[in-house]
């Protein structure tokens, strides 16, 4: 093959892949790879269709105070997609990074109301609402968009551990106890985790973004399913 020809169909290809992507997801059932469900799984007979049924693991349920002051619980996130992190306002490293990237985030999403952000403090303590509130127009949080959550300290390791199996040592949420991880998680509609990411590289938060489109899709596609 001409070498001049062979350069000018691989620049093409390339240049194709994006928009090929996009086609796929907008032809109406969603032909992409699905994503990977993450946790323990349980296989049970159904007794009513007689068939084998997977049940997977999901979120606990949860009730924590968000920056507005407001006591949240599962109930905000039911039927939602949602993007979680752990973190702590006075954090001078890694957080910062985190809260940009999930910046970007909120404003790709900022008018899908299927979309939210839960930031978790690992220092409850010292991030009260009030000071969750400041942080929160620092990054300019969306309301109904993006909550920063605080409360007991137990649950919300216990959940960083046991809900969202983020990678950290095994503690007992005490005052010596403390999470810090640059993981973000996925969370679908159903409540199952479907993806993790480095929260600090831009390049790991763009593949986040596209595989929400990907979440947004098949809730579309169960959707025209209940309806036939």
């Amino acid at each position: 093959m001409n070498p001049l020809l062979k350069k000018i169909l691989i620049i093409g290809s390339i240049l194709l892949l994006p928009s090929l992507f996009y086609l796929v997801l907008i032809t109406g059932k969603n032909k992409v790879k699905p994503l990977e469900i993450y946790g323990p799984k349980e296989v049970s007979l159904n007794p009513e269709t007689g068939k084998t049924d997977t049940v997977y693991h999901t979120i606990h349920p949860f009730r924590l105070i968000a920056h507005t002051g407001d006591s949240v619980t599962q109930e905000l996130v039911r039927n939602k997609i949602f993007v979680t992190d752990f973190f702590f306002a006075t954090c001078k490293s890694i957080c910062p990074k985190m809260s940009n990237q999930l910046m970007r985030v909120q404003d790709k999403f900022a008018k899908n109301k299927n979309v939210l952000i839960l930031s978790h403090s690992v220092d409850p303590q010292n991030d009260t609402p009030e000071n969750l509130r400041q942080y929160s127009m620092k990054y300019r949080a969306l309301k109904d968009k993006w909550y920063f959550l605080t409360g007991d300290k137990k649950q919300i390791y216990d959940l960083a551990r046991h809900s969202y199996y983020l990678p950290v040592m095994d503690g007992d949420g005490g005052d010596h106890d403390f999470i810090h991880s640059e993981q973000f998680v996925l969370v679908d509609n159903h409540g199952r985790i479907r993806g993790f990411y480095d929260g600090t590289s831009r390049n790991e938060v763009d593949k986040l973004m596209e595989e929400i489109k990907v979440l947004l899709f098949e809730m579309k596609d169960e959707k025209s399913a209940e309806k036939k």
